[in-house]
This record gives C-alpha cells, structure tokens and sequence, in this order.
C-alpha cells in the first residue's frame, strides 16, 4: 500500500543520518545542525517579542522568521512547505503531531497546517493565543471550526488519543477545551518545563530509530495503547 511505503521510506531516511547533523525534509528544506541536537531558543531582539504571554506561559512575538524563536520548519514525509513553530523542544513535539496525523488520520495537503500567528489575529483568553507563541499548529482549520465539535470519525478520534499518550500530556487537543477547537494542537507544558525536554528527547531518539516515531507501525487500537491514551483523556478533561 502507498502509506505502508511511505511509511517505510521515512523510517529508511531519518535511520540513515543517525548521529548526523542535518535531517533533510522530502519537501527540499534542511534542518540546521543545531535542531538535531535540541536547539536553544535564539537570543531575541527587543523588536521581536511582546513581554505578554500566551495561554501556556510562553511568551508570544510578533513576527517569524526574522531573529527571533519562531521560524518555518520543515515536515518530512509531507508536502507541506513548512510550518511556523517555535524552535528546539517545541518543534520537534509539534513536527512529530503532524507527521502522525498526515500518516494516520489523514493526508494533509500543502496549505492545511497553520503555524504561528499575529498576537493581533487571535483571542488571547482562548487557546488558539498559543499560536501567536509558536506553541501550536491548527491542522485543517476550515474542516474543523473553532466552536463545534463532531469533525472526526471514531477511528480517527482513537488516532488522535494516541497520537497525545505518546507525547504524555506536554500536548493537549484543543477538541477537549470548553470552547472547543478540534483543529487545534497545542504544548501544555510551561518554559523551563523538564518533562517536555525528556518527551522531545524521546522523539529525536525515536526519529533515527527504525520502527519507531511518526510513520512506524505501532498499532493505536491495540488494548494496552488504548488504555493508555485513555488514562491521558480522562486526566486532561
């Protein structure tokens, strides 16, 4: 099946520059060499941030790619041209979220995800303000509004819990909040956070690892990760 070799391509790639310092994206992009070995955030110019934070405590800019911690970064095994998110831990957990929903849920096209946004574009006492700090990615915005629930199938719903128990609850699923935002995947962990380094960790470890990471085999409906990701959903409610 295609997905199985797309799947099996990803893993062939990311096994073959183990140690290396660069991870290339099928879209043509390069990650530099810092991002492979968990990048600091960048030292920020005074024009760039806001000194206000988002609804996660990360503070929020405004403006990518231009010196400060949010620049467009690739997403291998997708064609996506990128997507805006605040460099190092963050990054990695959120490149991780989208690869497994395009392999898993369903195929993204090239302009479904949604990165960083202007503070000035967003509703701070909601969720969605996580954007404007790069810690969260909206996928497929217009299938899944913000304010209604029931965009996915149950299959897909079992995915997406999956997806979250893998990344032990440094993300949370905006499709959870009161005011629901299923298209919304956002870090639930503040600055300086060490269970989200180790997470982050855990997913660079599991990127040069074949069988393991965004694309591997691992099956979401088998009892114990279903169990597991359950745990996750009650705590998180």
């Amino acid at each position: 099946m295609s997905a199985d070799l797309s799947r099996r391509t990803l893993l062939s790639r990311t096994a073959a520059v183990a140690g290396a310092t660069v991870l290339a994206s099928f879209t043509g992009n390069v990650l530099p060499a810092h991002a492979a070995a968990r990048p600091a955030e960048a030292q920020v110019p005074g024009g760039t941030v806001t000194g206000r934070p988002s609804l996660n405590g990360w503070e929020t800019e405004k403006s990518a790619d231009d010196g400060g911690n949010i620049w467009t970064r690739p997403v291998p095994g997708t064609p996506l041209d990128g997507v805006q998110v605040r460099m190092g831990d963050i990054e990695t957990v959120l490149v991780h979220v989208v690869q497994r929903f395009h392999y898993e849920v369903d195929p993204l096209r090239r302009d479904d995800v949604v990165g960083w946004r202007h503070p000035a574009t967003i509703r701070n006492e909601l969720a969605e303000s996580n954007l404007a700090s790069g810690t969260a990615v909206q996928i497929r915005p217009g299938f899944y509004p913000s304010g209604q629930r029931g965009g996915f199938f149950s299959n897909q719903l079992v995915i997406v819990r999956d997806i979250l128990a893998d990344l032990e609850g440094v993300v949370r699923w905006g499709g959870d909040d009161k005011w629901p935002d299923e298209a919304l995947f956002y870090i639930d962990a503040p600055p300086e956070d060490g269970h989200l380094t180790r997470v982050a960790d855990k997913l660079r470890t599991w990127a040069v690892t074949p069988g393991k990471g965004a694309g591997a085999s691992a099956d979401p409906f088998q009892r114990d990760r279903r169990r597991a990701a359950q745990r996750l959903a009650r705590r998180q409610a």
